[in-house]
């Protein structure tokens, strides 16, 4: 399925073409369930599928061959991700009592400011990479693309500021 057959098959399908509307929705339908997977989890997948399939089916007059169905139908689902999103977060709210016990977080500070010392004195891209690989939860190539490094240069860069990092620990004095 190509972006211009989407286009097409959308297009047809506002003139009244009701083949060429069934044939959009069902590729749209696959599409949306890859773009939900990866996005939301799995029970709420379906119902966000079916929330986007209606929203395309209430703005179909919006569509505007000459833009593209595929950044179109995107939007849509964006929207709709964060809707499920938001509603999820409402969802989880429980009001905070008064009296609520708080752990004591000293350690996880004193940790904090020890990693941000070590990270400091590595060379600016092994720092940036781990921060985005090792605490941030970024893919090796999601790193990649925010900082311009191959994929090749983040790992090496992530092993070798790990290593100078165990060196600074083990050598000891240098953090906190």
């Amino acid at each position: 399925m190509t972006e211009a057959e989407w286009s097409h098959w959308m297009a047809a399908a506002q003139q009244g073409d009701a083949n060429a509307y069934r044939l959009v929705l069902a590729e749209a339908a696959a599409w949306l369930r890859r773009f939900f997977l990866r996005r939301l989890p799995p029970p709420m997948v379906d119902d966000a599928v079916q929330d986007t399939l209606l929203a395309v089916h209430e703005k179909r007059h919006t569509f505007d061959p000459s833009q593209g169905f595929g950044p179109w139908l995107a939007a849509i689902a964006r929207h709709k991700w964060i809707d499920r999103l938001r509603a999820e977060n409402r969802a989880d709210m429980v009001p905070i009592e008064d009296d609520l016990a708080i752990s004591d977080h000293e350690e996880r500070v004193t940790t904090t400011h020890a990693l941000e010392r070590l990270l400091g004195m590595l060379k600016p891209a092994q720092a940036e990479v781990i921060r985005l690989v090792k605490l941030q939860g970024f893919s090796i190539e999601e790193a990649a693309r925010r900082t311009g490094q191959s994929a090749a240069l983040v790992k090496v860069n992530i092993h070798r500021g790990l290593g100078r990092m165990n060196d600074m620990v083990i050598r000891g004095g240098d953090v906190d």
